[in-house]
């Protein structure tokens, strides 16, 4: 009997060890597991962000849908100015402007104080390209349709939407937000620690996961962890 006792005793101070390491182990495995979570799901989200911004200049508004983004990053291109030389202190003083100084003749140049006429225009250049929006922001071969996936999910996508508000002053202002809940992109990880933190972003009145941009407010596209 005693020594079913011992027996008995051993087995329940191993099994009060386990719980006890396992209760200190479970949030530190967790935490550790998110942040690498995190990472991938910012990083995705900001190529988000620079591919509604170049959309937004071209358009002057941004979009809710992944399939326009996605098709205009893939075949839209935009202007790269190569600029060679500047105009001196003294020629901008007589009236001289980069778009006359590409015209100018020989002739008018001497009122500008421009004596080697073919030097200056040797060494006075803006000469316009076009590049891919895709290369230019991305890369060339960069797989711009994986921007809509959630990382670490099953090709979830990332929740997105775009509105235009209107300021007091009557101005309209694009907006634009993306974003994925924490027990989208945490799933799988330990669910208790999971509803741990959406309780506490909900009892701050903050967003229970990441993005970025806000569609109620401006807030420069930033995001919720910046």
């Amino acid at each position: 009997m005693r020594i079913l006792f011992k027996a008995l005793l051993g087995v329940a101070i191993v099994f009060m060890f386990y719980l006890c390491y396992s209760s200190i182990m479970t949030p530190i495995r967790f935490e550790a597991e998110k942040a690498v979570r995190d990472d991938a799901v910012k990083r995705r989200l900001i190529d988000i962000r620079k591919a509604q911004i170049e959309f937004n200049n071209l358009n002057q508004r941004y979009t809710g849908s992944f399939d326009t983004l996605i098709y205009f990053v893939r075949t839209a291109q935009i202007p790269i100015v190569l600029k060679k030389g500047e105009l001196t202190d003294a020629q901008l003083e007589k009236g001289l402007t980069e778009a006359r100084a590409l015209t100018l003749t020989p002739e008018e140049a001497h009122q500008y104080g421009i004596n080697d006429f073919e030097l200056f225009r040797a060494s006075f250049i803006r000469d316009t390209s076009f590049v891919s929006v895709l290369e230019s922001l991305f890369g060339k071969g960069f797989p711009i349709d994986s921007i809509q996936y959630v990382p670490f999910t099953d090709r979830a996508k990332f929740e997105m939407e775009a509105t235009m508000l209107e300021s007091k002053g009557g101005i309209k202002i694009p907006l634009f937000e993306a974003r994925v809940r924490f027990d989208v992109y945490l799933q799988g990880l330990d669910e208790q620690e999971i509803h741990n933190l959406i309780d506490a972003r909900r009892s701050q009145e903050k967003f229970a996961g990441l993005k970025v941009g806000d569609v109620s407010s401006p807030n420069n596209n930033a995001g919720n962890w910046e």
